[in-house]
C-alpha cells in the first residue's frame, strides 16, 4: 500500500502535470471505484472543472477544483498515469477512471485490485470528510505534539506495532515505514505502548519525524507495482535497514533480521538492536 511518502511523491508529480488544467470528460470504467456520488453525476459534475491545486492528508489525496474537492485514496495499488496530448493510449484492463482534459491530454486511474475509491463533496469540504477527520496529526514537528503522542501511548495496551499502523495516532505511517521507524528507535514491535519509558517515546517520535521526511525526500520506496505519477520508482529502498531484509545481516550489530508476524502483518526487526521488555522502566 502506498503509504505518506509515496502519496505525497505522487501529490506533489501530479501539481508539475495537471494543476490548472481543465477537465473535458470523464470515463469511468469501474462505477464501484466511486464512493460518492453515483458515477453519472460523478462525471457530469467533473465536466468543466479546473484543477486549482492538489493537496495531501494523511494517505489522502484532495484534488481541489473550482466547485468541489476530489478526494481519492490509492489504497492498496492505485496509482495515476499520465499522458500528454501528443500521446495516442489505449487504455489497459485495469485503467479504471480517466480524465480527459480540454487541451488533449489524459490522466489515467489504474487500480489492479480496485479498492481504491473516490469521493466528490462540495468546495473546501474535502477535511470534513469523515476518513479524514478521523486521522492523526501529521508527522511534523509543527503538527506533531510530543506530549500529545506519548499521552496516547500510556493509555494504549496494545503493541506498539498496530498503535502506530492506527492512522487515529499519526497520520501516513504504515507497514514498511512503522518497520523503519521501530529499528531506527530501537523498540520491540511488540513492545506494549504504555510500557515505553519517556526517553523511548521521544526517542521513536523523533524516528517517525525523520524517516518519513528522508522517504519523502527520496521519493518513496518502490515495493512491487509503485510508481509515482512521473512512471518513476521511487528510491528509498535501498535506504531500507530492516523492511524486506530477512537474514540479512542488522545494519547496526550484524545480527540476521528476522521476519514475524504482529497484528497478522508480516514484520522485520533486529532480535538484538529489538529487545522485548515487559514492564516498565
Amino acid at each position: 500500500m502506498p503509504e505518506l511518502p509515496e502519496v505525497e511523491t505522487v501529490r506533489s508529480g501530479l501539481i508539475r502535470l495537471v494543476q490548472h488544467k481543465t477537465i473535458a470528460e470523464v470515463v469511468v470504467r469501474w462505477p464501484k471505484i466511486i464512493e460518492y456520488p453515483a458515477a453519472d453525476i460523478f462525471c457530469q459534475d467533473l465536466t468543466g472543472q479546473r484543477i486549482e491545486t492538489i493537496e495531501r492528508r494523511g494517505k489522502f489525496l484532495l484534488f481541489k477544483l473550482t466547485d468541489f474537492d476530489l478526494i481519492s485514496h490509492l489504497r492498496m495499488e492505485g496509482k495515476y498515469e499520465f499522458f500528454p496530448e501528443n500521446v495516442s493510449v489505449q487504455p489497459d484492463k485495469h485503467t479504471h477512471v480517466i480524465f480527459n482534459f480540454s487541451d488533449g491530454s489524459q490522466l489515467h486511474y489504474n487500480d489492479v485490485r480496485k479498492f481504491g475509491r473516490m469521493v466528490l463533496v462540495k468546495k473546501d469540504q474535502g477535511l470534513l470528510y469523515k476518513g479524514i477527520q478521523q486521522l492523526g496529526p501529521e508527522p511534523i514537528e509543527e503538527e506533531f505534539s510530543l506530549s500529545n503522542f506519548e499521552e496516547k501511548l500510556q493509555h494504549s495496551s496494545s503493541f506498539i506495532k498496530p498503535l502506530l499502523l492506527n492512522q487515529k495516532v499519526v497520520a501516513g505511517l504504515g507497514n514498511i515505514y512503522t518497520d523503519e521507524v521501530l529499528w531506527l528507535a530501537k523498540i520491540h514491535p511488540q513492545q506494549p505502548a504504555q510500557t515505553l519509558n519517556k526517553k523511548e517515546s521521544k526517542r521513536l517520535y523523533q524516528a517517525i519525524i525523520d524517516v518519513l521526511a528522508k522517504a519523502v525526500r527520496a521519493g518513496g520506496t518502490t515495493v512491487r507495482t509503485y510508481k509515482n505519477a512521473l512512471g518513476k520508482a521511487g528510491n528509498f529502498q535501498i535506504e531500507l535497514k530492516v523492511y524486506g531484509k530477512t537474514n540479512e545481516p542488522c545494519p547496526r550489530c550484524q545480527t540476521p533480521i528476522e521476519k514475524i508476524k504482529v497484528a497478522q502483518r508480516g514484520t522485520h526487526l533486529c532480535p538484538h538492536c529489538q529487545k522485548l521488555r515487559r514492564r516498565q522502566s
